[in-house]
C-alpha cells in the first residue's frame, strides 16, 4: 500500500481537476484560489519551520566531521572536513548545497562468503541526485519566463539547454534529465530491498508528484496544445493581484498546475524541506573547534554552589541524628 496509495491519491486528485475544468468549468478555483492557498501555506509554513529551528537551543558543538581536526602545528589539519574557522564552514557548506559532498562519499557494504565485510564506493546515488537537482533548476529558470520574460538569463539557459534542437518545438535536454534523475531515484526505492523496507508512503508521494508534473510540462510542449498567451496572462494577473480567470486553457494544464500547487504546499511538512534545514543543521554550520574553546550549555539552569559548612550548617540536625561525623 505504501507504494500504491500516493500513486491513486494523486491519481484521484487529476481526475478531479479535469472533472472540474474540462466540465464544470471550474477554471477561477483551480486557477486562482488553490495557487493563492499553496503559497500562503508554502511561505507560512516555511517561515515558521525555520523560525522554530532557529530559536532551538544548540548546547553542544556536534559538527559532522570526516577528517583530523586542528591541533598541533606539526599534524595535517582536514580544512574542510573538520572545519575549525568561519571561512572553512562556508566553503564546507557550499560544497555541501552545490556539489553534494557528502553523497558523494556514499559506500555500500557487502557481506561476502568467509564470512567477510566489503566496502565499496557508490556513486550512482550522488550521479542520480546531481542530475534530478540541477535539472529541476533549470527547469525552474526556464518558467521564469511566465513572470519577467524579459530577465537576460532567461534566453542564455534556453540556448543551451535547446542547443541540440532536434525537434520542434526545441527539445530541451534538462526535461529529459529530469525524468531520467526522478526515474532512477524512484526505481531505487523500489529495487533495492533495504532501501524500499525503510522508505514510507511520504518517501513516494513527492516523487511520483515530481513525475506528474514533469510529464504533464513534457506532453503540453510537444503533444497538447496550450495556449501559452493565456498562461502568462493568467501569471501576470495573479502577481498582480488582480486574478483574471482564463478560459480556454486545457485542462492538463491546471493538472500540471494543482500538481505544483500540492507540491509547494506540502513542502513546510515534508522531507523536502532540507533546502531550508540544511543550513540551520548545527551539524553542518557550526566549527570544531572544542579543542581550545569552551562552549557553555545555554540550557542548563543557574545552579547556586555553597560550601560544604553551608551544607552542614543546613542539615545538622539530621545528620546528627543519622550519626554522621560534623566538622
Amino acid at each position: 500500500m505504501k507504494y500504491i496509495a500516493p500513486l491513486v491519491l494523486i491519481g484521484i486528485l487529476l481526475f478531479l481537476v479535469f472533472l472540474g475544468t474540462g466540465v464544470l468549468q471550474l477554471n477561477y478555483l483551480f486557477g486562482v484560489i488553490i495557487p493563492y492557498a499553496a503559497l500562503a501555506t508554502f511561505f507560512l509554513g516555511f517561515i515558521y519551520r525555520i523560525y522554530t529551528w532557529a530559536s532551538a537551543p544548540v548546547p553542544y558543538r556536534v559538527p559532522t566531521t570526516a577528517g583530523q581536526a586542528r591541533s598541533l602545528d606539526w599534524i595535517k589539519h582536514d580544512r574542510f572536513e573538520t572545519p575549525h574557522t568561519m571561512f572553512e564552514v562556508l566553503v564546507r557548506m557550499g560544497l555541501e548545497v552545490l556539489a553534494f559532498r557528502s553523497l558523494f562519499r556514499n559506500n555500500k557494504a557487502e557481506l561476502l562468503p568467509g564470512p567477510n565485510l566489503k566496502y565499496n564506493s557508490s556513486k550512482w546515488l550522488w550521479l542520480g541526485a546531481i542530475v534530478f537537482h540541477y535539472a529541476l533548476l533549470v527547469v525552474v529558470l526556464r518558467h521564469m519566463q511566465y513572470i519577467d520574460a524579459y530577465l537576460p538569463f532567461i534566453g542564455w539557459i534556453h540556448a543551451v539547454d535547446g542547443f541540440m534542437q532536434i525537434t520542434l518545438p526545441t527539445f530541451y535536454l534538462s526535461d529529459l534529465l529530469l525524468v531520467a534523475g526522478l526515474g532512477f531515484l524512484l526505481v531505487r526505492r523500489l529495487a533495492d530491498p533495504m532501501t524500499r523496507y525503510i522508505s514510507l508512503s511520504n518517501d513516494y508521494f513527492p516523487l511520483y508528484l515530481l513525475l506528474g508534473i514533469a510529464i504533464t510540462g513534457i506532453l503540453m510542449r510537444y503533444l497538447v496544445k496550450t495556449d501559452l498567451e493565456k498562461i502568462y496572462m493568467l501569471v501576470q494577473s495573479l502577481l498582480a493581484f488582480q486574478p483574471q480567470a482564463q478560459s480556454g486553457i486545457s485542462s492538463l494544464f491546471y493538472m500540471h498546475l494543482m500538481q505544483v500547487c500540492l507540491l509547494v504546499a506540502y513542502i513546510p511538512f515534508s522531507k523536502l524541506m532540507h533546502m531550508g534545514g540544511v543550513f540551520m543543521s548545527p551539524t553542518r554550520n557550526l566549527a570544531n573547534n572544542n579543542r581550545e574553546k569552551r562552549h557553555i550549555n545555554p540550557v542548563n539552569p543557574d545552579i547556586k554552589l555553597g560550601t560544604y559548612k553551608e551544607y552542614e550548617d543546613r542539615f545538622r540536625d539530621k545528620m546528627t541524628g543519622a550519626g554522621l561525623p560534623l566538622d
